[in-house]
């Protein structure tokens, strides 16, 4: 299983890079092997300032729908429109071109408690 040491993790299996005051979120790659072949990828929250936790969209697998939980307070800045016509890319490259959503970040001390990849494997078993 696949878990960059470099990448932030929550309890919720979402993954994030920060750069700066942006982020860059998506679900891990437990997250898209446990749901299956996700078939859509729903976020209707663009330009929207969500709080820590928020739901900021869905993912649709063929068995099941789940929210998507913000990491962090902030703003969502930009969804990855290659994701409708392609949310396949969500199981082969959960962390490259299979990105969710970037948010501008509202309250950079949330950071801190985020999980390391150390810890989110703890959560998984892994």
């Amino acid at each position: 299983m696949n878990i960059p040491s470099e990448l932030k993790y929550t309890k919720d299996h979402e993954w994030i890079k920060i750069d700066g005051d942006i982020a860059t979120v998506g679900i891990t790659d437990f997250a898209q092997g446990e749901l299956g072949d996700i078939v859509y990828v729903e976020v209707e929250t663009v330009g929207e300032e969500l709080d820590q936790e928020e739901v900021f969209g869905t993912v649709e697998a063929v068995k099941t729908v789940s929210d998507l939980f913000l990491p962090l307070t902030g703003e969502i800045i930009e969804f990855n429109e290659n994701l409708e016509s392609d949310p396949e890319v969500v199981n082969s490259d959960p962390y490259g071109e299979g990105w969710m959503v970037k948010i501008k970040i509202s309250d950079t001390s949330q950071i801190d408690g985020l999980l390391s990849a150390d810890d989110y494997k703890e959560i998984i078993g892994a």
